[in-house]
């Protein structure tokens, strides 16, 4: 089945798809964007993520291309047109077209962008024996809260990792704490099995999977804390895994080289996989296309 992409008002093949060269997302990166996971055949999250574009959007002062109740119509039929059971569907807001100039156009009229690619998520053995992970200096700006497509620090973070043979990057502060990952959020469990991640603000991206794992923590009854942590706090943790609407819960065995625990997945990352899972109403998709 060949992919089909929306690109404003119309729906087109993937290899068609293209926005204008005076479309402020490509000579600024002034435009946000949302990931959202379909899981056998359902969006993962959407409320949430729908909401966080919302929030990007006025964060830029960037009007809603459509209205959210229109966005989800398209949303499922970019979804149903490419065939898909477990993608990830890609929406992309920018500002518009208009002449380059680095002020804000008057009447903006912003430009929409959706695509959508089947993916294999996690492997079996990924999940049986956990991913490693390196630490880079956190490069990015001081807005990480907004989704914004001006992702070149996460670029070269994640190709740090690739070149390191690890799976993921986590970012640090100058302070020597861990923000994020460059596409995903950090957790540790502590010795005494409390859960820590770093609390939301404008140096993270809160990420929704994020949002949903405290919640089903509370619901659990684990203990957690928001609250920033230490690289070396990370090397002695007990547990460590990231969070994204790809990755779900992915257990962290290795960073920089150093085993996390004993080397291998911890108990209370694979509780909080199958509660999200569970909460998405729908079975592991670990290694399905």
């Amino acid at each position: 089945m060949p992919r089909i992409a929306y690109v404003n008002g119309r729906y087109v093949p993937h290899g068609e798809a293209s926005v204008h060269v005076e479309d402020r997302g490509f000579q600024f990166a002034d435009g946000v964007y949302e990931v959202v996971t379909v899981v056998g055949g359902k969006l993962a999250d959407e409320e949430g993520h729908l909401a966080r574009l919302g929030r990007s959007l006025g964060e830029l002062q960037i009007p809603w291309p459509v209205k959210p109740a229109v966005l989800k119509v398209i949303m499922r039929e970019v979804v149903r047109r490419n065939g898909a059971q477990n993608a990830l569907l890609y929406i992309q807001v920018n500002r518009g077209v208009a002449p380059r100039d680095f002020r804000f156009p008057a009447n903006p009229r912003p430009s929409l962008v959706l695509t959508c690619r089947r993916t294999k998520f996690q492997t079996a053995r990924q999940l049986a024996e956990g991913v490693p992970c390196v630490t880079v200096p956190d490069i990015r700006w001081l807005r990480r809260d907004i989704k914004s497509v001006a992702l070149l620090a996460q670029v070269l973070a994640k190709q740090k990792a690739v070149e390191a043979g690890a799976f993921e990057a986590w970012q640090v502060d100058p302070d020597g704490t861990v923000t994020e990952g460059s596409s995903s959020n950090a957790w540790i469990v502590t010795a005494d099995g409390v859960l820590v991640t770093r609390p939301a603000s404008n140096l993270i991206l809160n990420g929704i999977t994020r949002q949903s794992i405290l919640r089903l923590a509370g619901e659990l009854g684990i203990p957690f804390e928001e609250r920033p942590f230490t690289v070396e706090e990370a090397y002695a943790a007990r547990e460590a895994f990231i969070s994204s609407a790809s990755t779900f819960a992915l257990p962290v065995t290795r960073l920089d080289g150093r085993s996390i625990g004993d080397g291998t997945p911890g108990p209370l990352c694979r509780k909080l996989r199958q509660a999200y899972m569970e909460y998405v109403g729908s079975p592991d998709p670990v290694g399905a296309a």
